[in-house]
């Protein structure tokens, strides 16, 4: 970064004063389960409960709170999948500043309605962020609205540093920190908090595998812009690192892993189930890493849990995967006697063997099929992978045939 788009630590120590009448300090929970998978303390940065619902106030608060008067006239322009609006929004109507915001097509209604609500201008635009953005900078060089960058901008990079701070004094001893990564601000951020304080302290920025634009770009030496981005992280899809971000994560990250579908699915129902938390597929980035390969991280151990604004459909659907990757569902096709009392007697098997039927369907026409026989299929709600093994084991004992 060249000298006027550094942040210092002073900076960060600064920006906390400047926001600390409308951000909050979030909590800190120790996670007992994970603790005893990574082998000592693991805590949680509960940022999901932040105000709007992620960290991403903390920012766009700072850099609203900056502008001039001839600024704050004119209004501002943002782009967002809604973490980065309803900061925007928020900020900026807390500060009497008109604020408009482009969001790609498809957003989430909970994000497009929080934002309307707390302010702004909603407008539709492209199908992912970058398409999004292109409209917010049109429209900033259209009408003169100042275009507030989700994340390459030093106010931003400095706002969401203020996170840094609270890690360290909440975990004083601390030797890991992940933390969720799509364009870098908050990773930018919390890194060069930490290690101007405790330089010891490992940061790792955690990336959605489909949406990972940092590996091929720090190996690069240069921000480079991912063709596509495929994710259900809607607060980590950014195709391309920023400029003042990348210098940033370049010089003061140690590592940037990537996660998958599956291990966000699997962390976010965890969280609900186990530490009782509603938090977003890419609020969960940090804890699906840990749940990947739990004892490769120094503990005491903090994961960053970045946001919780969650579409409810989403929400339903990731606990739907994940109770089925789990193996809480089972699928089985049976064939039994096409006779009085044939369906009656399997139903009987299965529920004796503690399993509740979700769904049962015939078919009885199909080539496998003898005669008088009739395929039955069902949808069986389980206690997990070894009780559907033991019901499938029973059926098959009791001389049905099962297919899985």
């Amino acid at each position: 970064m060249e000298s006027d788009q550094r942040v210092s630590l002073s900076d960060i120590q600064t920006a906390r004063e400047v926001i600390e009448d409308l951000a909050v300090r979030t909590p800190m929970e120790e996670s007992r389960w994970l603790s005893a998978l990574a082998g000592g303390p693991v805590l949680l940065k509960c940022e999901n409960l932040q105000r709007t619902g992620s960290f991403k106030i903390r920012g766009a608060y700072l850099r609203l709170s900056r502008l001039s008067a001839e600024e704050r006239a004119r209004g501002v322009v943002a782009a967002s999948a809604g973490n980065h609006a309803q900061g925007v929004a928020l900020a900026a109507t807390t500060l009497g500043i008109r604020s408009t915001v482009f969001m790609p097509e498809g957003a989430a209604i909970p994000k497009e309605n929080a934002t309307r609500g707390y302010g702004a201008e909603v407008r539709f635009h492209g199908q992912h962020l970058g398409e999004s953005l292109a409209a917010a900078t049109e429209f900033a060089e259209s009408t003169g609205a100042v275009l507030i960058h989700p994340f390459d901008h030093v106010d931003i990079v400095t706002g969401q540093g203020t996170l840094g701070l609270e890690v360290l004094e909440q975990a004083p001893d601390v030797r890991t920190v992940l933390v969720p990564t799509g364009g870098g601000g908050l990773l930018a951020g919390v890194a060069i908090a930490i290690k101007a304080l405790r330089p010891d302290v490992r940061v790792i920025g955690v990336q959605a595998e489909q949406a990972a634009a940092y590996p091929r770009s720090l190996a690069e030496g240069a921000p480079v812009a991912l063709e596509s981005v495929h994710t259900m992280a809607d607060g980590i899809a950014v195709a391309r690192p920023g400029d003042i971000t990348f210098a940033a994560v370049r010089d003061h990250v140690d590592e940037i892993i990537t996660v998958s579908e599956e291990s966000l699915s699997q962390a976010l129902l965890a969280l609900v189930e186990r530490a009782k938390l509603v938090v977003e597929p890419a609020g969960a980035a940090a804890v699906a890493a840990l749940l990947d390969d739990p004892t490769a991280f120094g503990t005491p151990a903090v994961a960053v849990l970045s946001g919780g604004n969650i579409d409810p459909l989403l929400l339903g659907k990731v606990i739907r995967h994940g109770l089925a990757s789990a193996g809480r569902y089972l699928y089985l096709r049976v064939c039994i006697p096409d006779l009085p009392g044939g369906l009656a007697g399997l139903l009987t098997e299965v529920g004796g063997a503690g399993a509740n039927v979700l769904e049962v369907s015939h078919e009885r026409i199909s080539p496998t099929l003898d005669l008088h026989e009739v395929e039955v299929r069902l949808q069986l709600e389980m206690r997990g992978e070894t009780h559907a093994a033991d019901v499938a084991a029973r059926l098959r004992e009791k001389g049905y045939r099962v297919y899985e």
